[in-house]
């Protein structure tokens, strides 16, 4: 299905008066699971957050991961490459970060800006970002292989909630950090955005994605959160058991 075509707003199959509580119950379980996860040191859990300006990202990693055992997740943002990034192939700076065994990393946009900008801004030639599609699918599935669970999140907002978000940016003091001029370039560009990630949808296909309709912040967590606990509850996660002598 065309990324045109999927709602933003989907109807609602949770009474609203209950999402609050059931998201709630959701995020104890994440709770729950985090700390035997990082007291077995067996897996770790890679979160990857894409979408367009304003989508809900930041957002998503408060509402979501606030209160959960804080020496067992770290958080990583990425912007365009710096030069030392620069110098080394366009994963160095993802392989750094992943996510060792135990541990939960959360990313906030990730390697796909890596051939999203590029493909939009027509930065390479478009061979250069054919190859890129492969060498994400081949990290991926090292990842993988690795006992890391990848879950990947596409927050979808359609163009005229961004619009709002993006002008309540300019308007409310505590979002004036928020605000970027060059959004308002991206914005021109909307189709052509679309038009990439559908690409990327199709072709970084080692780890299917889920795509979040995202006009309702509300709803958009409870979604989040649902998947997370389906993937850590597909694991076989037991707290250690005690290795020692018994004392004299």
């Amino acid at each position: 299905m065309k990324l045109h075509d999927i709602s933003t707003t989907p109807p609602d199959k949770v009474n609203k008066e209950d999402i609050k509580e059931l998201t709630q119950e959701l995020l104890e379980q994440i709770k729950k699971h985090q700390r035997i996860m990082y007291a077995q040191n067996k897996y770790s859990l890679l979160i990857i957050l894409q979408g367009m300006d304003a989508a809900g990202k930041d957002g998503a990693v408060k509402d979501i991961f606030t209160g959960i055992n804080p020496l067992g997740c770290r958080v990583f943002s990425f912007k365009a490459p710096t030069a030392l990034e620069k110098e080394h192939d366009f994963l160095w700076r993802i392989h750094q970060v992943m996510p060792e065994r135990g541990m939960i990393h959360i990313f906030n946009r990730s390697h796909y800006e890596d051939i999203l900008v590029p493909a939009v801004e027509n930065l390479f030639d478009k061979e250069i970002i054919e190859r890129r599609y492969q060498h994400i699918n081949n990290f991926e599935q090292l990842l993988q292989d690795n006992n890391t669970i990848v879950l990947k999140f596409y927050l979808h907002i359609s163009n005229e909630e961004q619009k709002q978000r993006l002008e309540e940016r300019l308007q409310n003091p505590y979002k004036f950090r928020k605000h970027n001029d060059g959004d308002r370039d991206s914005r021109k560009k909307w189709d052509e955005y679309i038009t990439i990630y559908q690409n990327i949808f199709e072709k970084c296909n080692t780890i299917p994605r889920h795509i979040i309709p995202g006009d309702k912040n509300r709803r958009k967590v409870y979604q989040i959160a649902q998947i997370v606990v389906e993937h850590f509850e597909k694991l076989d996660l037991e707290w250690p058991k005690l290795e020692t002598e018994k004392f004299d």
